[in-house]
């Protein structure tokens, strides 16, 4: 099967700042704030929804085909991709932008100012629907250029392409009437339980109604794992104990190339999204959102660490 994840390609540039935002701004001049923060380090990570589920189903010894726009600044996130053997046939390159990138400043106190270049994401990836095969592929529509992931999930009702749709970060700019048509029809609404309520708010949808929209529904809890919600029953998936919880970012995405490998091999749901889980295990170890790995053999032991 053919698995296209549509999304983000993104670098996200983190900056500590050794000392307090507050003891350089001044609070009666905030009308007129002019400041430079000297920073100590920047370290850039390979980001972007797109990226990260694609390192993800990877690892689980997935074939992802990428379906997003990268700028002219690409050639960290090709080298890396070509070391993972992950293709970059889908990649839109956009020439005459940057990749679209995170800055991010922490200072001593945790306190965060972020700046987001939208870059090449502002384009289409274009994906050509009439070079899949309904029968033999599947779409996840993940955060990324507003027009795909609106347009791409009424593209695969129409071709009859099964597909997952993921709205995350971008539910703040996605209008009611969209969100509604992308969940319905969709094989998988994939969310975390606080994006579920902002859904069901702007909606103005109930639950039930909202639930009804999607074949299958699942909500991710964070450390008290996620539920399924199929067929009118509810099924509970365990959260798996990492080692150490370094960086929880990116173990949603994890969750989702997990899930998908699972899908791809004939599995249940059910345990496909123990795979999700699992996987979700080992990207929160880790600084970062594509540096963690496992063999098969700590994968392995890891999903029968619960049961």
């Amino acid at each position: 099967m053919k698995v296209i994840v549509s999304g983000s390609l993104a670098y996200d540039r983190i900056m500590d700042f050794p000392e307090y935002f507050s003891d350089h701004i001044l609070p009666d001049k905030i009308h007129v704030l002019n400041v430079c923060f000297q920073v100590e380090s920047v370290k850039e990570n390979l980001g972007g929804t797109a990226g990260n589920i694609a390192y993800a189903l990877k690892l689980m010894g997935g074939a992802p085909y990428i379906s997003a726009t990268i700028g002219s600044d690409n050639h960290r996130y090709f080298e890396w991709f070509a070391e993972k053997g992950i293709s970059i046939e889908g990649i839109k390159v956009i020439y005459t932008e940057l990749t679209a990138g995170a800055y991010i400043t922490t200072d001593k106190g945790d306190n965060q100012i972020t700046g987001f270049n939208p870059g090449a994401m502002k384009y289409s990836s274009e994906l050509d629907f009439s070079q899949l095969d309904p029968a033999r592929s599947l779409v996840l529509v993940s955060p990324g250029n507003l027009n795909d992931m609106i347009s791409y999930p009424d593209q695969c009702r129409k071709k009859g392409i099964p597909y997952i749709f993921d709205p995350g970060q971008a539910l703040p700019v996605l209008q009611a009437d969209d969100l509604v048509s992308a969940i319905t029809g969709a094989k998988f609404l994939i969310v975390n339980d606080y994006e579920f309520d902002l859904i069901l708010d702007k909606t103005g949808l109930k639950k039930e109604e909202l639930l009804g929209r999607a074949e299958t529904t699942i909500i991710t809890l964070g450390e008290a794992g996620s539920s399924l919600y199929l067929d009118d029953s509810i099924v509970q998936i365990p959260a798996f104990p990492a080692r150490k919880v370094v960086d929880p970012t990116g173990a949603g995405d994890a969750y989702r190339g997990g899930l998908i490998s699972g899908l791809i091999r004939g599995l249940g749901v059910e345990e496909s999204a123990r795979l999700g889980s699992a996987c979700a295990s080992f990207a929160v170890e880790c600084y970062g959102t594509q540096t963690y790995r496992f063999t098969p053999e700590e994968f392995a032991q890891r999903l029968q660490s619960v049961k």
